[in-house]
C-alpha cells in the first residue's frame, strides 16, 4: 500500500523533528530512534497517528511500532523527508548507550548479568517454597511441621532442599558465567572462577561471623602476609568484580600471546592471576563493601519500616519502567546470603499483583473488545509475576490504573515492613510469590495480597466509570493496513488453521518479554518457546518478506491473502544474522512443513537474548475476522496453534 507522506512527517514531528534524531533504523516491526532529547516526544501525537501501533522507550532507544510489511516503507519515506543517513542496529544502540549516565549503564550491566540466570534462581525459590511448606511449623499442625507429624516425608523434604539450595550454594558460579559473558570473556572460565570462590576447602561465608567470634578464621600465610581463607557463598560483589578483572586479563593475553600458545597459557595465567587477586584484594574489599551496603539497607528499614515500605512498595512499579528493578535482584540475593532472608521480595510480589488488579479493572472500564482482551490477558500475566504487559500495554497508557496500583502496593508495603515479613528466597512474583515467604509470615502477607487485589481494582473501576460518564469515548483510530501481495477473492476458507512453525511450548503473547509483542501492538497471535532450532512453513503459501541482514524474521502469505509474521527471539536483530541460516528467498512459494530457516538456540541464549518466538497476525487485514489462540505442547509439526476466522467476501468489500 502507498504510504501517506503527511503521516510520516507527523511521526518525525512527534519525535521532536529531524534535528532531534541522532540516528534511526528499523527492524521487521518498529522504527528505532536514538534521540537527543526524549522529552521532546509528543506521545499523544504518535498515539493518534494511524501508522503507529504502539510506542515505548527501552535502553536509550525510542521505539515506534509500525508493524511488519509497512515499517520498511515508512522508514524509507522518513529518510527521504529528513535527508538523514541509514544507520545500522549497532549504530543506533551505541548512540543510545552514550546518552545513558554511568548509573544507567551500571543498571543495564546488572540486568544483562542477572536476567540470564534468573530462571535458575526462580526455580530454586519455588522449590525452597515447597520445602518451607513441608518443614514450616504451624502450617498444618499447631506447633509442629508436616515432617514432624509424618517422619516418612523427612528425607523427601531433604532431597528437595538439596536440589533447591544448589543454585544459591553455587550462585557465584552462575554469576561468574553470566558476568564474564557480559564483559567479553570465556564463559567456562567464569564458571571455574565462581566455583573457586566457593571451594569446599574454604571457610563458608555463612560461618564467617561465628568463626570471627571464636577466633577460628583459617588463614593462608603468604610470605608474612596473612590472608583469610574464606569463601564467598551468597555474595555478589566479589564475583562480579573478579569476573570483570578476569575478562580484561583474558582479552589482554589473547592479544599478546600467539595462537599456537593460547590454549597452553591464556586460561592458566588468567585464572591464576584473578584467583590471587580475588582472595587477597578483591574479595576482602568487596566483602566489606557488600556487608556495609546490606547493613545500611537493613538499618534504614529497621529504623523507619513504614517509610521504607511505602517508598519501595509504592514506587517499585516505577523501577520496572526505568529498568532499575533489575538492580535489586543483586540486593535480594545479598540479603538472603547475609541475613537469611529478604524483606524486599515480598513487596515486589504484591506490586505485581497490584498492577495486575489495575489492568483487570480496565476490563470493566474499556468499551472496545480488543482493549478488554488485552486488559484480561495482561492482568493474568501480572498475577503470575510478569508485569510488563500490564504496565506498558494497559496501565501506563491510561495512567490512573498505574497510579492506583502504586497506591495499593505502597499501603501493603507498609503492612509488610511493619510486621517484618521476609522471603527465604527469590521465586516467582505475583500470587505464587507466597511460596517464597516464610510460612510464619503468611497471614500478614495474605492480608497484603487482599489489599493489592481489592484497592487498585475498586479505585480503577470507580474512577474509570466516572471518566466514561464525563466524556465520550474517542473513536477507535483506524488500523494501519499492510500490503496484500495476493488477491484473496478466490478464498473458499472460513477458518485458516495455522500449524506450529517450530516444536516447543505454545504460550500466550503476554509471556513474550517485549512490550510491543506482549501488548499486542502489532496484532493478535501466539508464541512458542522453541525446543528445536528449525522454523518450517505453518501453511502452504508465499514468502513475501525476509529480514535479509538479520535473518531472524519473515512474513508468509496464504492464498487467502492472510499474512503472518514469524519472529525468532526478542531483540535478535542485534545478532546481525549470526546463528541464523535462511533456506528460502523472498517471493518463493513454500509447502506446509517446508524448512524456512534454522537458528542456533545456544548461541542466542549465550548472547543474552530470549528465544521465545512470536507468531503474529498483523493488524489491518480486512479478511481477518478473529484469531483463536491454542496454547499447549507442540510436540509435532501438525499441532494447530492458531485458527484464523475469516470474513466472507461480502464483508471484505469497502
Amino acid at each position: 500500500m502507498a504510504i501517506e507522506r503527511a503521516k510520516v512527517e507527523e511521526i518525525i514531528k512527534a519525535v521532536g523533528g529531524k534535528d532531534n534524531i541522532e540516528a534511526s533504523t528499523h527492524c521487521v516491526t518498529r522504527l528505532r530512534f536514538s534521540l537527543y532529547d526524549d522529552k521532546l516526544v509528543d506521545k499523544d501525537a504518535l498515539e493518534q497517528n494511524d501508522l503507529v501501533k504502539g510506542q515505548f522507550s527501552s535502553q536509550g532507544q525510542y521505539q515506534v511500532v509500525i508493524g511488519p510489511g509497512l515499517v520498511d516503507k515508512v522508514y524509507d519515506e522518513m529518510i527521504s523527508i529528513t535527508g538523514g543517513s541509514r544507520a545500522s542496529k549497532d549504530e543506533v544502540k551505541n548512540a543510545a548507550s552514550k546518552k545513558q549516565n554511568p548509573i544507567q549503564r551500571a543498571i543495564k550491566t546488572l540486568a544483562d548479568i542477572f536476567i540470564p540466570i534468573l530462571p535458575a534462581i526462580v526455580t530454586a525459590g519455588l522449590l525452597l517454597g515447597i520445602n518451607n511448606i513441608l518443614t514450616g511449623k504451624g502450617i498444618f499442625f499447631e506447633g509442629m511441621s508436616l515432617v514432624q507429624v509424618y517422619p516418612q516425608w523427612t528425607d523427601f523434604a531433604a532431597i528437595i532442599n538439596t536440589i533447591a539450595s544448589t543454585a544459591f550454594t553455587f550462585l557465584p558460579a552462575l554469576i561468574g558465567w553470566s558476568a564474564v559473558i557480559r564483559f567479553g570473556g570465556s564463559p567456562l572460565l567464569g564458571i571455574v572462577l565462581g566455583l573457586i570462590l566457593v571451594h569446599p576447602d574454604l571457610l563458608s561465608a555463612y560461618n564467617y561471623a561465628d568463626a570471627v567470634t571464636k577466633g577460628t578464621v583459617p588463614v593462608w600465610h603468604l610470605f608474612g602476609w596473612d590472608v583469610n581463607k574464606i569463601g564467598y557463598q551468597g555474595q555478589v560483589l566479589p564475583v562480579l568484580v573478579s569476573a570483570y578483572v578476569l575478562a580484561q586479563i583474558e582479552k589482554f593475553l589473547n592479544k599478546k600471546i600467539a595462537d599456537s600458545f593460547k590454549l597452553l597459557l591464556v586460561a592458566p595465567i588468567t585464572l591464576l592471576i584473578t584467583g590471587f587477586l580475588a582472595f587477597t584484594v578483591i574479595g576482602p574489599l568487596t566483602f566489606m563493601i557488600g556487608n556495609a551496603i546490606t547493613s545500611g539497607i537493613v538499618y534504614v528499614f529497621n529504623s523507619a519500616p513504614a517509610l521504607g515500605g511505602l517508598i519501595y512498595g509504592g514506587f517499585y512499579a516505577l523501577l520496572v519502567i526505568t529498568g532499575m528493578h533489575h538492580t535489586f535482584l543483586a540486593v535480594d540475593v545479598q540479603l538472603i546470603g547475609t541475613q537469611g532472608g529478604t524483606f524486599l521480595w515480598p513487596m515486589l510480589a504484591l506490586s505485581n499483583i497490584a498492577q495486575g488488579a489495575g489492568a483487570l479493572a480496565m476490563m470493566l472500564v474499556l468499551k472496545e473488545q480488543k482493549g478488554k482482551g488485552l486488559a484480561f490477558t495482561s492482568s493474568v500475566s501480572a498475577f503470575l509475576g510478569v508485569t510488563e504487559p500490564a504496565i506498558f500495554g494497559v496501565n501506563i497508557r491510561y495512567k490512573y490504573p498505574f497510579v492506583f496500583g502504586m497506591i495499593g502496593s505502597g499501603i501493603a508495603g507498609i503492612l509488610l515492613t511493619v510486621n517484618h515479613v521476609m522471603a527465604s528466597s527469590i521465586g516467582v512474583g505475583g500470587i505464587p510469590g507466597f511460596l517464597s515467604i516464610f510460612p510464619s509470615n503468611w497471614g500478614v502477607f495474605f492480608i497484603g495480597m487482599a489489599i493489592v487485589l481489592i484497592l487498585p481494582f475498586t479505585l480503577t473501576v470507580m474512577y474509570g466509570k466516572i471518566l466514561n460518564k464525563r466524556r465520550q469515548n474517542p473513536a477507535t483510530p483506524a488500523n494501519g493496513s499492510i500490503q496484500n501481495h495476493t488477491s484473496h477473492q478466490n478464498s473458499a476458507f472460513d477458518v485458516l488453521e495455522v500449524k506450529t512453525p517450530v516444536l516447543g511450548h505454545v504460550v500466550p503473547l503476554e509471556q513474550v518479554p517485549d512490550p510491543a509483542f506482549a501488548g499486542r501492538q502489532m496484532g493478535q497471535g501466539i508464541a512458542v518457546k522453541p525446543e528445536a532450532g528449525q522454523i518450517v512453513a505453518p501453511f502452504s503459501g508465499k514468502v513475501i518478506h525476509i529480514m535479509l541482514k538479520s535473518k531472524h524474521a519473515l512474513i508468509l502469505e496464504h492464498s487467502t491473502g492472510v499474512q503472518i509474521l514469524v519472529h525468532v527471539g526478542v531483540n535478535t536483530v542485534s545478532l546481525k544474522g549470526e546463528g541464523f541460516t535462511m533456506h528460502v528467498e523472498t517471493g518463493q512459494t513454500v509447502e506446509q512443513g517446508q524448512l524456512l530457516m534454522e537458528f542456533n538456540r545456544d548461541l542466542i541464549r549465550e548472547a543474552g537474548y530470549p528465544i521465545i518466538t512470536p507468531i503474529i497476525v498483523p493488524d489491518g487485514q480486512s479478511m481477518v475476522k478473529s484469531v483463536e489462540e491454542l496454547p499447549g505442547e507442540a510436540d509435532d509439526l501438525q499441532y494447530t496453534l492458531m485458527r484464523i476466522h475469516l470474513n466472507s467476501l461480502s464483508d471484505n468489500k469497502d
